[in-house]
């Protein structure tokens, strides 16, 4: 007799107490986001402008890549072709064109997107290892054209004189710390797309083809066309980052479609943790200001102390950084 109002005073007390967890995730949710507006906004204040620039710029590509590895479980060697693509594009509009650099950065972001597209439609029809072989392939083509068309390109002399037109506003076109805050929206504009894209049902079902794609294919999803848009979506946001890279430096050089910056962005991606997107915006934010504080002091081996404190995040946190914290606070919250 004492069972059944037990049983329903549980079931009582987990109903009441599904609201207040999700009333504690959301508050928690929104807490997080209001610590990056912050740090965002008062980057430049601690931080070299150009600098606070370029870890905008490599966080919203490591999320762009994260989009791709992390919740498609696509690992692409050759990111690099969208992000420098779009950063040529992005160099070569704005010269000729003298648009203001928003609208320059819109023109690279859907030039990545149409180079991707192709690349993607040949590449998703492998996986692992195979996939990743191929992407690295056309990144290197690309790398190619850009180094012999020397008369649009520049090739090894690269892109240069790049403006940074806005609308005759002097203090942003002139000043690094204006620009920031004038590129800064573009930035956030693409985390929130990613964030969109990984929390709508396109990004569920994309996890589930992660998991298990024969499972997802036999509920009825065309799995190949589901990673064909996530590649170009993430070609997309890659983009952005890459043409308002090239904006900030004022200068497009081939290093920016070459496989090291393929290989950078997947360094940062992995050491802020893999499938949590904030974990691309904390390893931006460490590699970057690591190298930063490098080469200011005169230290030529910057390669051999990144390469040193990837090796030992993954022995030691193979969730990444941020992945590590988030798993260590959603353990104490369960005991």
């Amino acid at each position: 007799m004492t069972t059944t109002p037990r049983t329903l005073l549980e079931e009582r007390a987990s109903t009441s107490a599904a609201p207040a967890r999700g009333r504690s995730r959301s508050w928690r949710r929104w807490a997080l986001l209001a610590v990056g507006l912050v740090a965002a906004l008062t980057l430049p204040w601690f931080i070299y402008p150009p600098v606070a620039m370029d870890i905008a710029c490599w966080a919203l590509f490591a999320v762009a890549l994260d989009l791709l590895l992390g919740y498609g479980g696509l690992l692409s060697f050759g990111h690099a072709a969208y992000w420098g693509g779009s950063a040529y594009v992005t160099g070569l509009v704005a010269v000729h064109l003298g648009v203001p650099f928003p609208l320059a950065v819109l023109a690279g972001a859907l030039a990545a997107m149409l180079i991707a597209l192709p690349v993607g439609f040949l590449s998703v029809r492998r996986s692992g290892i195979y996939f990743a072989m191929v992407t690295l392939a056309f990144a290197q083509m690309l790398f190619f054209v850009a180094n012999q068309w020397r008369d649009v390109t520049g090739g090894e002399n690269g892109l240069q004189s790049v403006p940074k037109t806005f609308f005759g506003i002097e203090a942003v076109e002139t000043d690094s710390f204006y620009f920031y805050y004038a590129a800064l929206p573009i930035i956030v504009a693409g985390l929130w797309c990613a964030w969109r894209i990984v929390h709508s049902p396109f990004g569920r079902v994309l996890v589930s083809i992660r998991d298990n794609p024969p499972r997802a294919r036999a509920l009825g999803y065309d799995v190949e066309r589901y990673k064909v848009v996530a590649f170009v979506l993430s070609a997309g946001l890659a983009g952005l980052a890459g043409g308002l890279y090239a904006v900030s430096h004022g200068f497009v050089s081939l290093g920016e479609v070459n496989w090291t910056t393929s290989g950078k962005v997947v360094l940062i991606a992995v050491l802020g943790g893999i499938g949590t997107l904030w974990g691309g915006i904390v390893g931006a934010g460490i590699i970057i200001v690591l190298e930063d504080q490098l080469a200011s002091s005169g230290f030529e081996g910057i390669g051999i102390i990144t390469g040193s404190v990837f090796v030992v995040v993954v022995l030691l946190f193979r969730r990444g950084v941020w992945g590590s914290l988030r798993h260590l606070a959603t353990t104490r919250r369960r005991r």
